[in-house]
């Protein structure tokens, strides 16, 4: 299974994470995550338009279901790195948008793929009063080796939201963090903004004629 695919199971797997901003910051941040996977992955398997590979489906899916999931702003701040600082207020807020966007469309189609994998969750310890959690699991798929799929969740407010995804050892916002970097080092902050609002153009486009 590829980088892509795991990434998109991962979001997908928290796409049922749609209980009250209340209860959510009352529940662990381990039982959330695990009581909703067996049924996100039930969708997966019996919704007909995903099974079709229907992605604009999965974007609706993804926005109404997953984005209130995941800390965004963080997610960004931790892939550009220490050029984050120097990013006005509003630069911030269109690599964040920019950002959320890219994740979402570039997964989707990887969503189309899913059947018979199975998720196990391993022990995760942490105090009552810790602020940021690690909850490991496990995807298992017949014919292949299992792979880990980590969420990185920090409690806020507004419950516990996911700010990095560790698949195979690889952080999600370290995996990008090299190209923006390049292209900051190249054309600035507003050389990566726009870099990936092209790109997202782009993706749009593709999915459009799909």
């Amino acid at each position: 299974m590829t980088f892509k695919r795991l990434i998109a199971l991962a979001f997908f797997m928290l796409a049922g994470l749609l209980p009250a901003a209340q209860a959510s910051a009352q529940q662990a941040p381990d039982a959330l995550v695990r009581d909703v996977t067996n049924e996100v992955l039930e969708i997966v398997r019996a919704d007909k338009a995903i099974q079709a590979g229907d992605v604009h489906r999965v974007i609706e899916l993804v926005d109404a279901k997953v984005l209130p999931h995941f800390d965004f702003r963080r997610m960004t701040m931790l892939a550009v790195g220490r050029d984050w600082r120097d990013a006005s207020p509003a630069q911030q807020a269109r690599l964040t948008e920019a950002f959320r966007i890219l994740l979402v469309r570039t997964y989707s189609n990887a969503l189309t793929q899913y059947r018979d994998q199975t998720i196990d969750f391993k022990p995760t310890r942490f105090a009552a009063t810790d602020k940021r959690v690690q909850v490991r699991t496990e995807v298992r798929q017949s014919g292949a080796q299992p792979i880990g799929i980590d969420y990185m969740l920090e409690k806020s407010d507004a419950g516990w939201k996911v700010f990095d995804v560790i698949v195979a050892g690889v952080s999600l916002v370290t995996n990008y963090r090299s190209s923006f970097t390049q292209e900051i080092r190249s054309g600035g902050v507003d050389g990566l903004i726009k870099s990936l609002e092209d790109k997202n153009r782009s993706l749009e486009a593709e999915q459009q004629r799909s």
